[in-house]
């Protein structure tokens, strides 16, 4: 060091310690400040470039503007500093201490930050492009918006890190470990994200085009909506994410973990599943062109105790379900006091009985009104269509043709598996027939609407699509004058003088359509 640099140096430290703090503007271009202490100053606008700047102490200083660039500040105390709009381009960051630092719209471009603190420091918009990261303490940042495209992030970590909207074209996270991380609508293409551990973060609306997530830990993700398309997922764990509407397409799945997933509306258009863990996985409204898949685990633990085969033709029938629903056309529009009257008896209804764990849709027209009840499982559906009919004059018809129907299946030749599941879940609504019957009467008063006296048909369809008429009112779609005054006491049992049973023949096809693997 020269020394008129000694002496100017010697000026500023004196001046520090005699308690001055304002040294905005100042130039300080390749001095050495190695272990300086100027916590709290001012050095806003100041210049520092190409400085060593090494085990400065520069905690909570205001250096706003500033330039660093090429400016060493290995193992430098910048905790609470504000650097915001600061230069700090090719500068050396490794190990730096920069927690809570405030670095927004900063320029660090290729800036090193090798193993720096970075936990709940402020990068938004900051341009980080082409910095090398690796190992660095991100917890709680907030990388919003900002440019880590070509960023090396390898083994980066920490929890709650924000990068929502960051651009990370072509980044590497290797082994990153950032678990609750906000990826939302970040853009990802390219990125290197293998045996990183997301679990449990937010990558909704994400574009990860291309991505190679090999081995990744997704476990409890929101992707949602995210574009996956081209990307490598083989040997991830994907199990209880969300991937409602994500893309998938020309993705590699292979071996990957989706147990408990939903992805329902998610496009697999040309995706390779070969290997891959679905137990308990909806295959509902999925786009599935092309898909390439030898086998699938379907065991719980995903130990494959339940391995299937595929060929082209069980592929396709596997992946192109739609969820089995219970509809009820009532002859009459749907009024107010009815709806109220309905709503609620369905909401006591499902306290009671949870595979009625969601509201029907509505559809009413000027003279019939239609309620369709979704159900997960097929062996459901006849239960389900006996408790949904109950607040109607027609339940004791419909009840009885389900019961008889059950009856005629218990004899027939039916395979033993599915004829168990059926009647399981029937009995769970027949030992229990009284129980509900008085629940309705209590919710639905002493005076009936008219609606309520309508003539109904009921139908069932199953995963495949194929419907079933369980019941049809015999004066069902008929138009009349006036509607009749008599009635019958709802009494809820299963006994009618007007009841007509489905071919039974029908009835067999409709159940071996069901979904072969459920």
């Amino acid at each position: 060091m020269i020394e008129s640099e000694l002496v100017r140096v010697y000026q500023i430290v004196k001046q520090y310690q005699e308690g001055e703090r304002n040294f905005v503007g100042i130039n300080l271009n390749e001095a050495n400040l190695s272990r300086i202490k100027l916590s709290q100053a001012n050095l806003s606008q100041a210049s520092f470039m190409v400085a060593n700047l090494t085990a400065a102490n520069l905690s909570g200083c205001n250096l706003t503007g500033a330039n660093l660039n090429v400016a060493r500040l290995s193992n430098a105390n910048l905790s609470k500093a504000i650097l915001d709009r600061a230069t700090l381009n090719v500068s050396n960051l490794v190990r730096a201490d920069l927690t809570e630092a405030s670095l927004i719209e900063s320029l660090l471009i290729r800036g090193e930050l090798i193993q720096a603190l970075l936990s709940q420091a402020k990068l938004i918009q900051a341009n980080l492009n082409g910095a090398d990261l690796r190992e660095a303490k991100v917890e709680q940042a907030d990388f919003t918006y900002a440019n880590l495209s070509g960023a090396n992030l390898r083994a980066i970590f920490g929890v709650g890190t924000c990068f929502r909207r960051a651009d990370l074209r072509g980044a590497n996270l290797t082994k990153a470990d950032l678990p609750k991380a906000d990826f939302s609508y970040a853009e990802m293409r390219q990125v290197n994200l293998t045996h990183v551990n997301l679990s449990g973060a937010d990558l909704s609306g994400a574009n990860l085009r291309w991505a190679d997530l090999r081995g990744a830990n997704l476990a409890g993700a929101n992707l949602s909506e995210a574009n996956l398309s081209g990307a490598n997922l083989s040997g991830s764990n994907l199990s209880n994410t969300n991937l409602v509407k994500a893309s998938f397409v020309h993705a590699d799945l292979t071996q990957a973990n989706l147990i408990q997933s939903d992805w329902v509306g998610a496009d697999l258009s040309g995706a390779t599943l070969t290997g891959a863990k679905l137990y308990n996985v909806h295959r509902f409204s999925l786009k599935a062109e092309d898909l390439k898949c030898e086998w699938m685990d379907l065991s719980p633990n995903g130990d494959h105790s339940h391995v299937i085969q595929f060929n082209p033709e069980t592929l396709r029938k596997f992946f192109h379900q739609s969820l089995p629903t219970v509809q009820i056309f009532i002859d009459a529009p749907l009024d107010f006091e009815s709806n109220l009257i309905l709503m609620k008896i369905y909401h006591k209804l499902s306290q009671v009985y949870p595979v009625m764990n969601r509201p029907p849709s509505v559809d009413v027209d000027y003279r019939r009104t239609t309620l369709t009840f979704s159900v997960e499982r097929e062996e459901h559906l006849f239960p389900l269509a006996c408790m949904t009919i109950f607040p109607f004059d027609d339940s004791s018809a419909t009840q009885k043709n389900i019961i008889t129907l059950m009856k005629r299946i218990k004899e027939d030749n039916l395979g033993k598996n599915r004829k168990v599941q059926i009647l399981t879940a029937m009995n769970q609504v027949i030992i229990k027939a009284n129980d509900f019957k008085t629940l309705v009467r209590e919710n639905q008063g002493k005076s009936r609407s008219a609606f309520f006296k309508s003539a109904t048909q009921t139908l069932l369809k199953n995963s495949s699509q194929h419907s079933l008429i369980v019941h049809s009112h015999a004066n069902f779609g008929k138009r009349f004058d006036e509607l009749s005054t008599r009635q019958t006491d709802a009494d809820l049992t299963l006994n009618s003088r007007h009841s007509t049973l489905p071919d039974f023949k029908q009835v067999i096809d409709f159940i071996e359509s069901f979904d072969y693997l459920s």
